[in-house]
């Protein structure tokens, strides 16, 4: 076990939500990997975070010096009281929390009672791809955003919506700081290339659902476009969930500069990922909108050029697009020349 040391900054980080599929929170910490990762980021820097996540089942684990708590926040009556919430993070060992941290905007009755309970504690709100509300929901976001001390999106751009809609005060400090971090990182592209069977010149990787969000049709065409000046080019595609499947094979099928040169591989085990980035030359992903881009930020960690759509998050993800190629959403033309960020061949 971890010991740390007392005087640390103490942050609880806060999870709200509630698994839909109701998992034990071994299983939820096995699932959720960028609740552990951020969550031991912060350790290296001199921060004690404790995380106390909604749960249908009460435990407490502590992996790497983070201890984690998880417990139904509200009773049971349904009377929505945060009261067991307010006595886990009173009682959180070796001293109570000095910053609240909670994960998402889409909690404002919650925000609004742990501030009522904890007053003297700040909160600072973490965005994951939200929306400004419907009109007749304003009233109790603008409550909620206004207690707390700040606000963090990837790109501080993404704030703008909601500042339009008069949700965030103008005392509300506004952070740049992504959703998540990675422990990908480099590994030799020949090893990863024999281990994984992905072949071309240049190997294009594709990480993300087959929705119209990410467009993959756009980067087809985009390939397609590409092919015909760089006959060796492979597309290899990781997804999940994909309502556009269909129409993503007739795409393929109909067009001679993508058959035989995209791979569908499906849903692949996350582990598996970090092999196919070493092994690509780039990555490519045409996202209209994200909170961040989970899988952009994993490419980057293993050095993979990407070459994505120019929206708030890739931008501040990729240093305001140095060393990247940003594309505009939908415009295939300006996806088509991802040759030239092929990382040279060791």
């Amino acid at each position: 076990m971890t010991t740390v040391p007392s005087e640390l900054l103490h942050v609880a980080q806060i999870g709200f939500f509630n698994d839909p599929q109701e998992r034990a929170p071994e299983e939820i910490l096995e699932a959720w990997s960028t609740l552990v990762d951020v969550a031991e980021a912060a350790g290296p820097a001199g921060v004690q975070v404790s995380v106390v996540q909604a749960c249908t089942r009460r435990a407490k684990l502590e992996r790497n010096g983070v201890r984690y708590y998880f417990l139904p926040f509200e009773e049971q009556s349904g009377s929505g009281s945060l009261a067991p919430l307010g006595e886990q993070l009173r009682t959180l060992t070796p001293h109570p929390p000095q910053l609240l941290h909670v994960h998402g905007l889409g909690f404002p009755r919650q925000v609004s009672s742990l501030a009522a309970i904890l007053p003297d504690l700040p909160i600072v709100l973490q965005d994951h791809a939200s929306r400004p509300p419907r009109i007749w929901r304003r009233g109790l976001w603008r409550r909620g955003l206004a207690v707390a001390a700040g606000v963090a999106f990837c790109a501080a751009d993404q704030a703008q919506p909601f500042a339009a809609a008069g949700l965030l005060a103008t005392r509300t400090r506004v952070y740049e700081i992504a959703e998540s971090t990675s422990r990908f990182a480099p590994g030799d592209r020949a090893v990863a290339r024999r281990g994984t069977g992905v072949a071309g010149d240049p190997a294009v990787l594709w990480v993300g659902h087959l929705d119209a969000n990410k467009d993959p049709l756009t980067v087809l065409e985009g390939v397609s476009s590409a092919a015909r000046v760089l006959p060796a080019l492979r597309l290899y595609c990781c997804f999940g969930i994909a309502p556009l499947l269909r129409a993503v094979e007739e795409r393929i099928g109909g067009d001679p500069h993508l058959r035989g040169r995209v791979q569908l591989l499906g849903r692949v085990p996350h582990e598996q990922i970090e092999q196919l980035m070493r092994a690509a030359d780039i990555f490519v992903l045409g996202s209209h909108r994200e909170g961040s881009g989970y899988a952009l930020i994993e490419a980057l960690a293993c050095g993979l050029p990407p070459v994505v759509t120019d929206i708030p998050s890739f931008r501040a993800l990729t240093g305001r697009g140095a060393a990247v190629a940003v594309w505009r959403c939908t415009e295939a033309r300006r996806c088509a020349p991802v040759g030239r960020l092929a990382r040279p061949r060791r």
